[in-house]
């Protein structure tokens, strides 16, 4: 039955995927409110597809293709695979959190879930053909905490729904990524988030990981919503691919057995707030937004700060969750309905808007792309939630050069 459905929804997704830019800016300007959440799990589901249907049978290694710079394939093949599933799963979570239902959509969820505990079970049981490297190098600490923040965003239908072996088989690999010793920069952070996930399900975790992340990174906040990566300010998405949206949910966890740190987590939110309407400030009338920093690859991945705090129902007054969507969809059309964004089998190829290989550095491979998903998170709002059923509305750089009236901007000061 669930492969029957897959090969109705793949050939659903073949006809959306064949949209031009050009034609999704048509799409863009008369899109309706539930036209925008079903392309939005289109777009979820033609991403997520091929990473858990394979890796839910132990054939990832087998079938993902592995793109990199040319002669680094063979080092990427030691990380590409966590990449691809970890990072899937941190974009994804809030959806499959949802649970299943009645409706289509919570029908195809349903799928996806089951297909999501089958690949955690191949992920992290040694005997797996697709057991996952999460210790052996310096990236494995990356990968293992986006798959951490993917359980501690499903609590309920990820994380508590893990069988027994698998939850063994998950706590040794996270903790054998403490042989790893991040980076004096936002790599901190993938050590806290790995304890948060381990102080979730129940085992000892380590304290002083998650204060040195905390405490480096306040002293590196620059002002106005931004933060250094490490001492130096770095003009990149990295605030959003990284810093903020992690630096928010440890300590959402961090409080719950720590009251004390919610002031720390107040101030945190007021700070990712503001670079919020920054970032929605960046996204063109036409959808696009700078290409600027490294790891462009990750597309609208770029989002995933803004995506998470109209998740979490924090977005600033001022923004109404409506133009929220309307802008992220503009943007997630523009992306993923480029040519060659996604090759023949439906895998991510590397680029920013199409398949553009020099975007690729050093550190990128076909795994790394599946960040993206993080600039779906809204999904996990229920579909009868306003962010979706309101009517579209212009967002400010929109609202600006098309002569409307829209706010000034003003600078977050304080909270130093």
């Amino acid at each position: 039955m669930i492969r029957r459905d897959f090969i109705k929804t793949s050939a659903s997704l073949s006809i959306a995927g064949a949209v031009t830019p050009g034609a999704a800016l048509s799409v863009i300007a008369s899109a309706k409110a539930p036209e925008d959440r079903q392309f939005w799990v289109d777009t979820l589901v033609k991403i997520a597809h091929p990473v858990l249907t394979n890796l839910s049978q132990g054939q990832l290694k087998k079938n993902m293709p592995v793109e990199s710079v040319k002669g680094r394939e063979q080092d990427r093949r030691n990380y590409t695979y966590l990449e691809a599933f970890g990072r899937l799963m941190a974009g994804m979570a809030p959806w499959l959190e949802l649970g299943k239902d009645a409706t289509p959509e919570g029908k195809r969820r349903a799928q996806y879930l089951e297909l999501a505990h089958q690949s955690l079970t191949m992920a992290v049981d040694p005997k797996s053909p697709d057991f996952m490297n999460f210790n052996a190098g310096g990236q494995p600490v990356v990968d293992a905490a986006f798959l951490s923040h993917a359980l501690i965003r499903a609590p309920k239908e990820f994380l508590g729904n893990i069988e027994s072996s698998t939850r063994a088989h998950l706590v040794k690999a996270l903790q054998s990524s403490r042989a790893i010793t991040p980076y004096y920069s936002n790599w901190l952070l993938f050590s806290a988030m790995v304890e948060m996930a381990l102080l979730k399900l129940g085992e000892q975790w380590d304290g002083m990981r998650v204060d040195y992340a905390l405490k480096s990174h306040q002293s590196w906040y620059k002002g106005d919503g931004v933060y250094g990566d490490g001492l130096e300010f770095h003009f990149d998405y990295y605030n959003s691919y990284v810093i903020q949206p992690m630096l928010l949910d440890i300590l959402q966890v961090l409080s719950q057995v720590q009251p004390s740190q919610q002031s720390l987590y107040q101030t945190v939110l007021k700070r990712a707030q503001r670079y919020a309407a920054i970032q929605e400030r960046l996204i063109s009338p036409e959808g696009t937004f700078p290409p600027i920093g490294r790891s462009l690859a990750y597309r609208f991945g770029a989002f995933q700060l803004l995506a998470q705090v109209a998740l979490q129902q924090k977005l600033p007054t001022d923004i109404i969750p409506a133009q929220v969507r309307s802008a992220l969809t503009a943007v997630i059309k523009r992306t993923m309905t480029a040519p060659n964004t996604f090759d023949k089998s439906n895998w991510l190829t590397i680029g920013f808007s199409g398949h553009q290989p020099s975007v690729g550095e050093t550190y990128i491979s076909t795994g790394s792309l599946y960040l993206c998903s993080t600039g779906l998170l809204p999904l996990g709002l229920p579909a009868t939630d306003a962010f979706w059923t309101a009517p579209a509305q212009d967002w400010t750089a929109k609202k600006a050069w098309g002569g409307s009236d829209f706010k000034a901007d003003h600078a977050l000061t304080g909270l130093t």
